[in-house]
């Protein structure tokens, strides 16, 4: 058989069609990846001045205002104590006044490490003053007068003001750091939401490059196979993109083609080959039809002949009219056997659910005399009910039967008849002898018509009767064969198989 020759390459796929699938996804890769980064580049930055703000407020802002708060409470300890020594002369005061002043101190610290500024100088140098003018003359033993009381109220007053402006300050830039402070959340709020709606962007377009790239064309090409393959065999298979799935389709295309053109030209010759056979067969019928009269005619004056003339005659004409004799009768007995082959599958054999039982005692009816002349035992176990012609079905027994007596060893010949089922509501019988086997090596070619693997004078044929069983077989939807176990010299066992009842 030719080796087929390769398919020719498909059309080249155009546009985005040439585009493979792994470019597709890279292209998309690319693009999401170059989203995200923006996204989150914008995330991070938004995150970052949000906690900027936030350190500004918690972390500055609201302690400079604590430690405002503690220096305006440390100078009105400061006062009181100043005042009530200047009343009393009680030293406690004066220690009262020195744990203020550090008090004092360690605000002012903390203000000018969160807060520093000119506000912070102008309490400074108030309380300065405030001390210088009041509080250290006072603390050294000056009496408390109406003029010390005034410059008191003045110099402590300047105190309270420039606290007063430093709280402002903080309140102020407490509600703008504040408000800084909500807007970057916000940002950060939108950042945030922009970036989820970024990725679910992204999702959406790969699940869109799948759907138009891949699925979309999987799905196309396999509606179009399978519409191939509920018989549309003229429906052409071309899928567009990507280029992997279009090559993969023109490849499919060409194998339907080529397919598709084989199985036509297959069946054409199948169609030829019914045609012949049939021509064949009719001619094989019709040709021992019409031999048969002149064979029977030959024979018949032949042998009168030899009754007339043969007290005329010499030995050697005598053995000629014998030979004459005997080829025609052998001829007669092939041209039947060519008859009943000619038969198998024609006109009048139906198949119909019997007893498989009552074929093989037709054939056991037939065969008596020679069951009984060889001294054979046949027997058959329990045997199906199957669907086929009763006739042909006693002919497979018949021949079968026939050929186990035939070619029987020195002992009396002993024939078995078994059937088993085998699944599918298929049954495989068997036919097992005791004769002188048949070699592995002509397993097939016994049930090739006129093959013969012993001369005919010591086993007369025709070599018709296992390719007739063949194809009485065949016509059953079954098949026969030869068990491959068997040696030569230890019987033979030939098995087939025929339907049962419900393929009927």
């Amino acid at each position: 058989m030719a080796r087929p020759r390769p398919l020719p390459p498909p059309n080249p796929p155009t546009g985005y069609g040439r585009l493979p699938i792994g470019r597709w996804f890279m292209f998309a890769g690319i693009v999401g990846l170059l989203v995200l980064v923006a996204g989150a580049t914008l995330t991070t930055g938004t995150l970052a001045r949000l906690s900027e703000a936030r350190h500004e407020v918690i972390d500055v802002v609201d302690p400079a205002a604590l430690a405002t708060l503690d220096l305006s409470v440390a100078l009105a300890a400061q006062e009181g104590a100043v005042r009530s020594f200047g009343l009393t002369s009680d030293r406690q005061y004066l220690s009262a006044y020195r744990q203020a002043r550090a008090d004092e101190d360690r605000a002012v610290d903390r203000v000018a490490g969160l807060v520093p500024g000119h506000r912070l100088e102008a309490i400074r140098r108030a309380s300065a003053a405030w001390r210088a003018q009041y509080a250290e003359p006072v603390l050294e033993g000056a009496a408390l007068t109406r003029e010390n009381a005034k410059v008191n109220s003045v110099r402590f007053g300047e105190v309270r003001a420039a606290l007063n402006i430093q709280r402002t300050h903080l309140e102020s830039l407490h509600a703008s750091r504040s408000q800084q402070l909500e807007q970057r959340a916000g940002s950060f709020t939108f950042a945030l939401g922009l970036l989820a709606a970024v990725l679910v962007g992204v999702l959406i377009l790969l699940g869109v490059i799948v759907r138009h790239v891949v699925l979309r064309p999987v799905a196309e090409l396999t509606s179009q196979v399978r519409a191939v393959a509920q018989g549309d065999f003229d429906r052409s298979l071309k899928v567009d993109r990507p280029a992997e799935l279009s090559e993969l389709s023109g490849h499919i295309d060409a194998m339907r083609r080529r397919i598709l053109a084989q199985w036509r030209a297959s069946e054409e010759q199948a169609q030829e080959l019914r045609r012949s056979n049939g021509e064949l067969e009719q001619f094989a019928y019709v040709a021992s039809h019409d031999l048969q009269e002149p064979l029977r005619k030959v024979a018949s004056f032949t042998q009168m002949l030899e009754q007339r003339y043969g007290d005329q005659l010499d030995d050697k004409a005598k053995q000629y009219i014998t030979f004459a004799v005997d080829g025609a009768k052998r001829m007669q007995l092939l041209i039947n056997d060519l008859l009943d082959f000619s038969r198998v599958g024609r006109v009048g054999a139906e198949k119909v659910p019997l007893d498989s039982a009552l074929p093989l005692a037709d054939a056991l009816h037939n065969l008596a005399v020679r069951v009984e002349e060889s001294g054979a035992d046949v027997s058959h176990g329990p045997l199906p009910e199957v669907v086929g012609n009763r006739t042909q079905l006693t002919q497979l027994f018949q021949n079968l039967i026939s050929n186990a007596i035939k070619f029987r060893a020195d002992e009396p010949p002993t024939v078995r008849i078994e059937a088993r089922e085998t699944g599918d509501d298929m049954w495989e019988f068997s036919c097992l002898d005791n004769g002188i086997g048949i070699e592995e090596k002509y397993a097939d070619k016994v049930f090739l018509i006129f093959q013969r693997l012993h001369t005919r004078d010591r086993y007369p044929g025709t070599g018709i009767g296992l390719a007739l069983c063949r194809k009485i077989v065949e016509y059953h939807g079954g098949r026969i064969w030869l068990d491959s176990q068997e040696r030569e010299g230890h019987g033979t066992t030939v098995r087939w198989t025929l339907p049962g009842r419900s393929h009927g």
